[in-house]
């Protein structure tokens, strides 16, 4: 069973955040919330209380085929604060597994720390600047070898569906897509 870790912190974009955690665990990906804020409970950017499986900390030594953040400010900004989830995204990306990201956190939590430099990307309108390379800016999701990103709440769900794809194939996205009448 493919794993994946989403990371959280008070301020972390609620669609996004509910959205990622429930379509992958619909296509039966072992999916781990995690709190970046030293506690396990936040609160999401529109008020929405989420209670994660662990903290941050007690997960540095745990690999996941898929980490993928959600946006939301200033949630975005907390995920990329993280020295440990920063440490976590280098491991990831030099082992050539899955990473990404959906509305400010590719530009506010991976760009700044290289996460980007070498991949195409996109991002929130309000926070494109901030990215390396700016070519693929207006598409709703974007693949570029191991990572995925995305441009916001309006795309989270299509964001969901290309992670599976990524990690389990097209049969199982369909699957998973089909009785969400996509």
């Amino acid at each position: 069973m493919p794993t994946a870790l989403i990371p959280i912190a008070d301020g972390s974009e609620d669609i996004e955040t509910v959205t990622l955690i429930d379509v992958l665990r619909r296509a039966d990906i072992e999916v781990t919330v995690a709190s970046v804020t030293g506690k396990p409970g936040i609160v999401a950017a529109r008020g929405t209380r989420i209670e994660a499986d662990a903290l941050i900390d007690d997960l540095v030594d745990t690999p996941y085929d898929l980490i993928v953040l959600p946006g939301g400010m200033p949630g975005a900004d907390a995920l990329g604060s993280n020295e440990k989830l920063i440490a976590k995204l280098k491991h990831q990306k030099a082992s050539r597994r899955f990473y990404g990201a959906i509305c400010a956190a590719p530009a506010v939590a991976l760009a700044p720390h290289g996460l980007l430099d070498d991949v195409e990307a996109t991002g929130h309108p309000f926070f494109t600047d901030a990215l390396p390379n700016k070519q693929r800016l207006e598409e709703r999701v974007v693949q570029d070898g191991h990572c995925l990103t995305s441009r916001g709440p309006g795309t989270a769900l299509e964001f969901a569906l290309a992670l599976v794809d990524a990690l389990c194939g097209r049969e199982k996205r369909d699957e998973v897509a089909t009785p969400m009448v996509i």
